[in-house]
């Protein structure tokens, strides 16, 4: 792929260099190689970025103004499209992600819906609702009290590399939706389809000038500033626990509330009931896009008295991942994003072994491909709860395979763990799966093969996978603040 990614940030409206002009490269994960550069961002940078949100916010009509917001995330949906298939290409290049996943998850969901939804829910939403007339103090004054919703203003967002369109989309659009302004700094690994953006805002819509920038740097600390400003009201932010502890604790000088979807270390639990044949090879799909997932189920639970059999489907289900060159669309796998990412998940896997977990098959790099990241389909058996590989979020494509006695020792497992973003439970009765998922500290379940997903459909963690939910009326409200107001009824 040639050098065709937007390298300029987008700041108060223009698409500049960084201020001190430097550059960063943007590295294929699939070859190695080098796809062009993006500009340096810099603390003065996004320090610029915000007071231009700020200023937006504070003296434009955007937050007042629905139709001007309809008719501006309409542009952006329309630029994007007409964009569709140069946005693909470029995902695959800087992201390492299997062009089958840009049919779905990667690109083409999020783009139907991410910023429709938000948009038609402009309208619906219910911003101002009547709690009905009272004495408040029962002195005989009957008042009239209203709650309205109003934007919480500026915006921080932080996004990460593994599913970087999809993330920033469906932050993007209810942020925008909801009336605020917003400064996004993307992940330094993946660029350029957050670059894209600033540019189809800039140049292809009427969002007013400082409502929508974007900062890329290639120093994590630079996202540092929308933890601390007092200018910026709020940070939403997707990726590591470790980084949102981080954003968590930087936030707190200004108390500004946080938007945090953080990891997992989530379950396929399938029951003694189910279908083995045709539930128990679906756990090697947690080698799709290289693990590179916060709501993939890494654990999967199995009955103990039907260990064996379980251990004889996942075999042939491990051999059949094909994996390999990203533009190729009959791979399921491609690389790990980088070269440290590769290592981290090499070093998971060597303390799997050292902590007596047996290898099924995998568990080193493929010696048929000679650049890029890649890691082998990789399935520890015998893994006990406590190991460490069974504890932490490692972010590549393993399997650890662990057996249970019967379902509330599964429950047991499942819950042994400080992270609860998501899961699957698969069971011969719907009734029981929704039994068992009822006990689940978990934000998300797919219970029998069901998908929640969707823009309408909260998403989010318990424990330490995060603060909040993206998406559905949980992800308009969280862009909110709340005032209630009240007055005399007149008599």
């Amino acid at each position: 792929m040639s050098e065709v990614g937007e390298r300029r940030l987008l700041i108060d409206g223009e698409l500049v260099e960084a201020s001190g002009g430097a550059t960063f490269d943007n590295v294929n994960p699939a070859t190695e190689e080098v796809l062009g550069v993006t500009a340096d961002g810099t603390a003065a940078d996004m320090e610029r970025a915000v007071a231009a949100a700020r200023r937006a916010f504070d003296e434009s009509g955007w937050a007042t103004d629905p139709e001007l917001r309809k008719r501006c995330l309409g542009q952006l949906q329309a630029a994007l499209e007409a964009e569709q298939e140069a946005l693909r290409a470029e995902l695959v290049a800087e992201v390492g992600c299997p062009i089958l996943s840009t049919w779905g998850p990667q690109l083409d969901a999020p783009l139907k819906e991410a910023i429709t939804w938000p948009a038609e829910m402009i309208d619906r939403f219910e911003w101002k609702r009547s709690l009905g007339p009272k004495d408040p103090f029962g002195m005989g004054s009957l008042n009239e009290r209203e709650v309205w919703k109003e934007p919480v203003g500026v915006v921080g967002v932080i996004t990460p590399w593994n599913f970087p369109i999809e993330i920033i989309l469906n932050k993007l659009g209810p942020v925008l939706a909801m009336g605020n302004s917003m400064v996004l700094k993307p992940a330094p690994d993946t660029p350029w389809n957050a670059t894209r953006i600033g540019r189809l805002v800039a140049e292809q819509t009427d969002i007013p000038a400082g409502i929508v920038n974007v900062v890329a740097s290639s120093d994590h600390l630079v996202g540092e500033v929308l933890s601390t400003s007092p200018d910026v009201d709020m940070v939403a932010f997707t990726g590591s626990t470790a980084t949102g502890k981080r954003i968590m604790a930087a936030a707190s000088e200004t108390l500004k509330p946080v938007f945090l979807e953080l990891g997992g270390k989530s379950v396929t639990m399938v029951l003694d009931d189910a279908d083995f044949a045709s539930a128990i090879p679906g756990a090697a799909m947690v080698c799709f896009h290289a693990g590179q997932g916060c709501a993939m189920p890494t654990r999967l639970l199995v009955p103990r008295s039907r260990y064996d059999e379980a251990l004889d489907l996942l075999g042939p289900a491990f051999a059949g991942i094909s994996y390999g060159d990203p533009t190729d669309a009959s791979n399921l796998m491609g690389p790990v994003v980088s070269a440290r990412q590769r290592d981290r998940v090499m070093g998971y896997i060597d303390q799997g072994k050292a902590e007596g977990a047996r290898l099924l098959c995998g568990g080193g790099r493929p010696a048929h491909l000679d650049r890029g990241w890649f890691v082998e389909p990789t399935c520890f058996v015998d893994v006990e709860p406590d190991m460490a590989i069974a504890q932490e979020e490692i972010f590549g494509p393993v399997l650890v395979v662990i057996p249970f006695d019967d379902d509330d020792h599964a429950v047991e497992i499942a819950n042994n763990s400080r992270y609860g973003l998501s899961g699957m439970i698969t069971s011969g009765d719907l009734e029981r799966a929704k039994g068992v998922a009822a006990r689940i500290r978990t934000g998300t379940l797919g219970l029998n093969g069901g998908i929640w997903y969707g823009a309408d459909a909260p998403f989010g963690g318990y424990k330490q996978s995060g603060i909040g939910r993206q998406c559905g009326i949980e992800g308009l409200e969280i862009f909110t603040e709340t005032k209630t107001v009240g007055w005399p009824v007149q008599p």
